[in-house]
Order: C-alpha cells, then structure tokens, then sequence
C-alpha cells in the first residue's frame, strides 16, 4: 500500500506527561512541534503511513509502554479527508 501524508492535530494526556515526553518527542522528532499543557501535550505534525488508524495506532502503543494511563484525542488530515480518533477508537471522518 501506498505511503500517504497526514497531518495530525493531537492533545495527549497522562497521568505522568514526563515519562511521555521524550517518547513523543522522539516520534515526532522534525516533523512538527510539541505545545506541553497542563494536563499533557498539543501535537501538530506531518507523518507519513499507510493509514490515520495504523499512524495513532502506533503513537498511542508507543506512549503507553512508557506510561500505560496515556489518551490521545486526535485528528488526522489527508486530502480532504479528517479522521478523528479517541485513543484506539475511530469517532468518524468529515470533509476538511
């Protein structure tokens, strides 16, 4: 399958946002920035994959071998296309 690009819009919580930091800022490494909050972190990036679903799937697995009690709430934009997911959970897609 093909690589499409996606941008993501992502709010990440935790219980312990310092264990999630440095895994996160090594997923997202150049491709965007990271806004820390008070209840975790604000995420806009740029990724590339095959799917919005494997894109989260992989960031959220990642954050939680560091801190298991992790949420993202994310959108993900493709064409003219956004995905929104709940940690695991599609909530839909729209027209950008």
């Amino acid at each position: 399958m093909a690589q499409l690009k996606f941008r993501l819009s992502a709010n990440v919580s935790s219980y312990n946002p310092s264990a999630i930091e440095l895994v996160l800022k090594q997923i997202i490494a150049d491709k965007g920035t990271i806004r820390q909050t008070d209840e975790g972190f604000d995420v806009e990036a740029e990724l590339e994959g095959e799917s919005a679903r494997d894109l989260n799937r992989m960031i959220l697995s990642e954050l939680r071998r560091a801190e298991k009690r992790t949420r993202i709430r994310s959108e993900w934009t493709s064409g003219n296309t956004v995905e929104k997911f709940f940690d695991y959970v599609p909530k839909g897609t729209r027209k950008a």
